[in-house]
């Protein structure tokens, strides 16, 4: 009698307990900030199991998370997964069904992915599994890890872990949801990179050895942290190498700063690039962050650097050694991790030479210089420059220009090109406007490339120089039309390939030039025509 007695006042302690337990769940589940490890450690306690474990089925993956376990401190989890039907858990989460596990040491079925112990102080582990159900749909899955002494009592562990795995199941959807979530705007922003990272490349069009020279340098410095002195004539397009370093790196996804020196006024800049306390100064009513601190974690471009006054070039050498600014008006250091990428025009040795930019400041953005050639040192790249810029200008226009003519493309090759790229973009949207059969001309050139010299269009002389000149421009055409395939070229114009030559050698027409190639920036991805655009 008093066994029995004894054994009901045990079972009513241990039914106050789970009760007690479940209500500090239910308490916990309705608070503002849900802490699933807080409703995993009461269950460890209560159940004196040594793991326990929620795994979460992502569905948009096929794949088995641990989302949380407790009593595995140390140990790194978050690369653990199982596919539905691997393993005890797997096997739960695809069929749906409780799985007890008496002795883990004996079971085929235990993975133990994990890496617990199979025996505690000589005692056999078993191994609690149950399904996590929210709408009928199997969602993960609450299981235990848990030494047994004498003999096991699995079933009211199991009914307390049934009772536990419905109120916690809609938050774990909730889990569910956020790392499907997660993962998805993960790969979203991926893709987002890889775009951006194209689109840089993709607006660089040419194909001269020396652009390929240009690319191999990028490919080298972009994945570095090094600083970069871009060096070419104005219009050559250096922000935009500066752009494809920038998104080819690995800070491509933090903030990429733009800072046109030569546009600042000298008592302004040291405020743009450093920024200000409030009241330094007239006019400084409110605190300001420097570009400086805006491009923490990323790059910042300072584009016409040359044109940086003295007084500023002292406190740049600071940045760049110790990593450090100080706003104007503050005696206090502020560290930033900044990749400094610059570009300039001027011939910072003259400049040197005579005394207007700092020598030991030359040395410390020196350390990766880019030389971008000019138009003139890369003519072959101007027929495929046009091109690009005829299908830009048609579709910002709506126009409907379908080609230029030889001799118009003769007269661009001639010419010396003093404003570059930029000035070649500036002709062709003149002639697309000017156009009006859809032919890009000679005579839509602007007045300082069209003439006699450099476009071959006068016609005087004999009657054989004009039928020349005639023929000339039909050969350059079709060998256009044809992309430099002389095959191609002859069959269109109707005679053989060996009269295609004689013509060709005759006018001294060079068929590479029509030519249509790629460039490799790097093994896995091919970019076509890349091409340089305005800064």
């Amino acid at each position: 009698m008093r066994s029995l007695c004894n054994n009901l006042s045990k079972d009513v302690c241990e039914v106050k307990n789970n009760l007690n337990l479940l209500l500090e769940i239910s308490n916990e589940l309705n608070s503002n900030d849900i802490s699933l490890d807080n409703v995993l450690s009461m269950l460890q306690r209560q159940l004196k199991a040594d793991v326990i474990i929620i795994s979460v089925l992502n569905r948009k993956k096929g794949l088995i998370y641990v989302e949380g376990a407790y009593g595995v401190s140390g140990k790194d989890i978050s690369h653990i997964t199982y596919t539905p039907g691997e393993g005890v858990i797997g096997k739960v989460i695809k069929d749906g069904t409780t799985v007890i596990v008496p002795c883990i040491c004996d079971s085929k079925e235990f993975s133990n992915k994990m890496g617990l112990p199979f025996k505690i102080n000589d005692l056999d582990v078993s191994f609690l599994c149950i399904p996590l159900i929210d709408k009928n749909e199997v969602i993960g899955a609450l299981s235990i890890h848990k030494v047994y002494h004498g003999v096991p009592n699995f079933k009211e562990n199991m009914q307390l872990l049934s009772i536990v795995g419905s109120m916690i199941a809609r938050a774990v959807r909730r889990r569910q949801k956020n790392r499907e979530a997660i993962e998805e705007l993960q790969k979203e922003n991926l893709i987002l990179k890889e775009a951006i990272t194209q689109h840089a490349f993709s607006s660089i069009v040419g194909n001269s050895g020396k652009l390929q020279e240009v690319f191999s340098l990028i490919k080298s410095v972009a994945p570095t942290q090094t600083t970069v002195l871009i060096r070419g004539e104005s219009g050559v397009g250096k922000e935009l190498i500066a752009d494809a370093l920038h998104y080819s790196s690995k800070r491509s996804n933090k903030p990429f700063i733009k800072v046109n020196c030569a546009a600042l006024p000298d008592n302004l800049i040291e405020s743009e690039l450093f920024g200000h306390e409030k009241g330094s100064f007239t006019g400084a009513n409110n605190q300001r962050i420097g570009r400086f601190e805006a491009a923490d974690g990323g790059t910042i471009f300072l584009d016409e650097f040359g044109d940086i006054p003295l007084s500023t070039q002292v406190k740049l050498l600071r940045v760049i050694q110790q990593k450090e600014i100080e706003r104007i008006g503050s005696t206090k250091s502020i560290k930033v991790d900044v990749r400094i990428i610059c570009a300039t025009n001027k011939n910072l040795e003259e400049m040197i030479s005579n005394g207007i930019f700092r020598e030991d400041l030359y040395y410390r953005i020196n350390v990766f210089p880019l030389y971008i050639p000019a138009l003139r040192e890369r003519l072959h790249d101007i027929p495929t420059l046009v091109d690009h810029f005829i299908e830009k200008y048609n579709k910002i226009n709506n126009g409907n220009i379908r080609r230029i003519t030889a001799s118009a493309i003769d007269a661009l090759l001639v010419y010396h090109w003093p404003g570059n790229i930029r000035e070649l973009e500036n002709c062709i949207e003149r002639c697309c406007i000017l156009s009006s059969d859809g032919v890009i001309h000679t005579h839509n050139l602007p007045p300082t490339i069209q003439n006699a010299l450099s476009s071959q269009t006068e016609h005087s002389g004999t009657l054989d120089t004009i039928l020349g000149k005639i023929e000339k421009q039909i050969l350059q055409d079709a060998l256009i039309s044809t992309k430099g395939n002389m095959a191609k070229a002859a069959s269109s114009l109707g005679i053989t390939e060996r009269m295609m030559g004689l013509r060709i050698r005759k006018y001294l027409i060079d068929p590479k030039r029509f030519k249509v190639q790629n460039i490799m920036f790097d093994e896995k991805k091919t970019i076509n025509y890349p091409q340089f655009v305005n800064m």
